[in-house]
C-alpha cells in the first residue's frame, strides 16, 4: 500500500469550505481594479450577462485540483460569481498556464502578463484583453490608505525585493533541474 501525505477527504473537505470564500475575495479584488476605472467600467457594460470561466490549464496533479471560476458581467460593468449551466453560447473561455503555479505568481508580482488562450466572442475578447493590459492593481495606494504613504513606499519595495530574489532562485532552479535532466538524457 502507497503512504500518502495528507487524508485527501479531509483536504476535499477543507477546500469546499475554502473555495467559496477564495472565490468571493478574488471578485472583490477584481471588481476592486475595474471599479477604480471608469473607462473598464464602460466598456465592459455593454457585455452585461455574458459569462466567463478562468480555467487554469496544466496545473500540477500533485496539488489539489483548483475549480474553474466563473463570472458574469453585470449592468453596471463589474463582475459577479455565476453559476454553471444557463446559456453557453455567450461564454468566453480564458484558460491560463498554470503548470508551475509558484513560478507564476512571482511572475505575476514582477509584473509580467500569464499565458492566456482566449475561445469565445471576439468583441468580448477583446474588452477583457483590453483590461488585462491596461488594468492593475495599485498595493502600494491601497496600503497607504491604511498605513501611510513612507510605510506603504517602503514595503512595496521590500515586497518587490523579495519578489525578484525568489523569481531568481526559481529561475536557477529551474536551470539546475534541466540540466540535470540533460546529464541524466546523455548518460
Amino acid at each position: 500500500m502507497e503512504a500518502i501525505a495528507y487524508n485527501p477527504a479531509m483536504l476535499d473537505d477543507c477546500l469546499a469550505f475554502i473555495t467559496p470564500a477564495a472565490q468571493d475575495r478574488m471578485i472583490l479584488l477584481l471588481n476592486h481594479i475595474v471599479g477604480r476605472e471608469a473607462q473598464a467600467m464602460a466598456r465592459l457594460a455593454p457585455y452585461a450577462g455574458c459569462s466567463l470561466v478562468l480555467h487554469l490549464q496544466s496545473w500540477p496533479a500533485q496539488l489539489p485540483a483548483v475549480p474553474d471560476l466563473l463570472l458574469a458581467v453585470t449592468p453596471a460593468g463589474l463582475f459577479e460569481l455565476s453559476e454553471p449551466g444557463g446559456d453557453q453560447s455567450e461564454l468566453l473561455r480564458i484558460e491560463l498556464e498554470a503548470s508551475n503555479p509558484a513560478l507564476q505568481l512571482l511572475s505575476l508580482l514582477l509584473g509580467d502578463r500569464p499565458r492566456v488562450k482566449v475561445q469565445g466572442d471576439a468583441g468580448f475578447a477583446g474588452e477583457i484583453h483590453w483590461l488585462m493590459d491596461n488594468l492593475s492593481w495599485d498595493a502600494t495606494d491601497d496600503l497607504a490608505k491604511l498605513i501611510g504613504a513612507a510605510p506603504a513606499h517602503q514595503l512595496a519595495r521590500w515586497g518587490s525585493a523579495v519578489a525578484e530574489g525568489l523569481a531568481g532562485l526559481a529561475g536557477t532552479a529551474a536551470a539546475m533541474k534541466s540540466r540535470a535532466s540533460g546529464w541524466r538524457g546523455a548518460a
